[in-house]
């Protein structure tokens, strides 16, 4: 029977592995600049945008011209983050999503925004309550309200702009400018000139001044046949009201709403 082979001498394994380590890291290295030099070359450019979803407010090809000079690099070296803000510095784009496509093109999803409503002059509401840019100019809906209120209560207003503006519909009015102060205090300019002051408290406690407001304010207007001009229903359980030439205090019985009679028995 042949003897086994004797073991190498220790420094002659540990020589063997470090030179099959080394040949492992040279192998990687040469992959990895292989990837590196592949990256840069001109057939991984980016030659085609395939531009998809909701594409109402801009044709493709301004899509395109808009965001592409802001698009750096390949296939490969192009930061989808840095893409998705380009295309997203688009007029009336609200979401982009940018995915690569092999081997030469860029896919990219788009969401715009949907106009809810004016903020100030100058800027619109999406029906997210987010407030964004864009040329107004371009809004077909010339009856959007206009809100009016501190820095980064948009969607708190759009909210109950959408209560309040059913309430009103019952006084055939439309709500063309929502307010609210800094303090917390509401109001409301009608298409038909009068205001509305609602007070401050929660949304609740606004909805329920309006509800009772809008429940009662026809008892005065019917017997007086005089529009309205002011309302100020910051009185608790009553309202004062300003009608062309005539005007009432808090407390007026017309201003709560009727009582039933019990029956006698």
């Amino acid at each position: 029977m042949a003897a086994a082979a004797a073991p190498l001498p220790i420094d002659i394994r540990l020589t063997q592995a470090t030179a099959n380590i080394l040949w492992v890291a040279v192998a990687l290295g040469l992959v990895a600049m292989a990837i590196a030099l592949a990256a840069r070359w001109q057939v991984f450019a980016v030659r085609s945008i395939h531009v998809e979803g909701e594409v109402t407010r801009n044709s493709v090809s301004t899509i395109r011209a808009n965001a592409g000079p802001r698009l750096a690099g390949n296939l490969f070296t192009l930061d989808l983050a840095a893409g998705k803000h380009a295309f997203e510095s688009v007029p009336w784009v609200r979401q982009a999503i940018v995915r690569r496509m092999w081997p030469d093109r860029l896919t990219v999803s788009l969401e715009e925004h949907r106009p809810a409503a004016l903020w100030g002059d100058e800027r619109l509401v999406n029906t997210y309550g987010e407030v964004f840019e864009a040329n107004l100019g371009d809004v077909e809906d010339d009856e959007l309200v206009t809100l009016r209120g501190p820095e980064g209560s948009a969607r708190t207003m759009l909210v109950l702009y959408t209560k309040l503006a059913t309430l009103f519909e019952a006084l055939d009015a439309r709500i063309d400018t929502l307010w609210l102060s800094g303090r917390g205090s509401w109001r409301v300019e009608l298409d038909t000139g009068a205001q509305v002051e609602l007070g401050r408290g929660t949304a609740d406690e606004v909805l329920a001044r309006a509800q009772l407001f809008v429940r009662t304010v026809g008892q005065v207007t019917a017997h007086y046949q005089r529009p309205l001009e002011y309302a100020d229903l910051r009185h608790g359980e009553a309202y004062a009201v300003r009608l062309r030439g005539i005007s009432t205090t808090p407390g007026t019985p017309v201003a709560k709403p009727a009582r039933k009679k019990r029956p006698i028995h």
